[in-house]
């Protein structure tokens, strides 16, 4: 499966020194880029994870604005410097009833719960590995109907709440779930407050996915799974109305969307 490259291809050389960017700098998005082994690279300063090969990724939150100065210094000292300005998008309104009222309003004796599972989650996804295990390309993990996008504003049981984060794909529970890309399973749980049953593969360089609401999950932590693995099977566990695969993407603490990098070919989802 190959990447989805949402924008043209941009091409920099500076004598051999080459640097190669596919995606989109918008709201959600990813830039993947390629340079040469021993690369430097910085987004505003900070520095971001390179492959030995020279891969690296980048991505831009929901709602994240203005420009980001993004740098690379090849091995013999050459510069590359590009503004990457985050174009906005119009995000949808969802709405979602027939939820159990005590997963849109936690009773308090519930809280602590849910701190912990958030602690869980971040701790897992600390996890950095220079490789890019992304490098292959996305494939849609699990075969249904689209039925929720990323960044929409969610109205549960008439309440608004939070934006969604994922993209949702129906299907009948005990739908198999397979791995998007390769990467390592650094996290799984069977009944979190929220999600219900969890996994977290780290693709590489602060790049994850997390599957929610899971029936059965059919991995461990610390297991390498390949693209295609099957790792679980779609359920109705957590805060859900019906059984569905919540698909979501982190890149270190931006959430983004997964959407993107699927190829419009494919006959996955089900539409």
């Amino acid at each position: 499966m190959r990447l989805l490259l949402v924008s043209a291809l941009v091409f920099h050389c500076i004598a051999a020194f080459a640097v190669e960017l596919n995606g989109s700098a918008v709201q959600g998005g990813l830039v993947f880029g390629k340079a040469e082994p021993g690369t430097i690279v910085t987004l505003d300063g900070d520095a971001i994870a390179v492959s030995p090969q020279g891969e690296f990724v980048i991505g831009f939150g929901r709602d994240e604005t203005g420009t980001r100065e993004l740098r690379v210094r090849s091995p013999g000292a050459e510069i590359f410097s590009k503004d990457l300005s985050v174009q906005s998008r119009d995000y949808a309104i969802e709405r979602v009833d027939g939820l159990p009222p005590s997963t849109v309003t936690p009773d308090p004796a519930a809280t602590e719960r849910i701190r912990e599972d958030a602690r869980m989650v971040a701790n897992a996804r600390r996890h950095r590995d220079e490789q890019a295990y992304y490098s292959q390309g996305f494939s849609w993990p699990a075969e249904g109907r689209i039925s929720g996008v990323y960044g929409s504003q969610r109205v549960l049981n008439g309440e608004p709440r939070r934006p969604h984060f994922g993209l949702d794909i129906a299907a009948p529970e005990g739908t198999e779930v397979r791995a998007p890309a390769d990467g390592l399973i650094t996290m799984t749980h069977p009944e979190m407050y929220f999600s219900g049953g969890t996994i977290i593969l780290d693709h590489g360089q602060g790049l994850s996915s997390t599957f929610l609401h899971l029936s059965k999950i059919l991995v461990e932590a610390g297991t390498f799974v390949r693209q295609g693995e099957l790792i679980g099977r779609i359920g109705s566990t957590g805060r859900a109305s019906g059984p569905h695969l919540d698909w979501r993407m982190n890149w270190l603490d931006r959430r983004v969307d997964p959407q993107p990098l699927l190829s419009q070919t494919d006959e996955a989802a089900d539409n």
